[in-house]
């Protein structure tokens, strides 16, 4: 069994777990967080196995690139008129919860706060 075999968000992407999706191409996946931070809470995931920010490379660049640029659009659709935050978490110190690269994109009435404690 390999790490995709295992993966929550590959298990999303194959239909095997639901998710509430708020986008989808061939390329790319977009849904609510389960356990939402904020009044808006999304996760945009590439569709390909990445583990981890920490491990891509310049040929995920287009990828990478098609995220990032859907971001905004998302962000608004979910209400985010105001602001948002964009989140990657890379690897243990970078306090990564799921092997599979996404996206956190968070926003709501109210300023978020400081990005880390001081």
């Amino acid at each position: 069994m390999n790490s995709q075999d295992d993966c929550i968000f590959c298990k999303i992407v194959r239909g095997e777990i639901p998710a509430k999706k708020v986008f989808e191409d061939d390329d790319v996946l977009a849904f609510l967080d389960i356990k939402p931070v904020a009044p808006i809470h999304v996760l945009v995931i590439p569709k390909k196995h990445i583990a981890s920010l920490a491990q891509v490379d310049e040929t995920d660049a287009p990828l990478l690139g098609k995220m990032l640029a859907l971001v905004p659009t998302l962000a608004r659709a979910q209400g985010a008129d105001d602001g948002f935050r964009v989140i990657v978490n890379a690897g243990r110190i970078g306090q990564q919860e799921v092997p599979h690269l996404h996206i956190h994109i968070v926003g709501g009435h109210h300023p978020l706060g400081p990005m880390l404690a001081r």
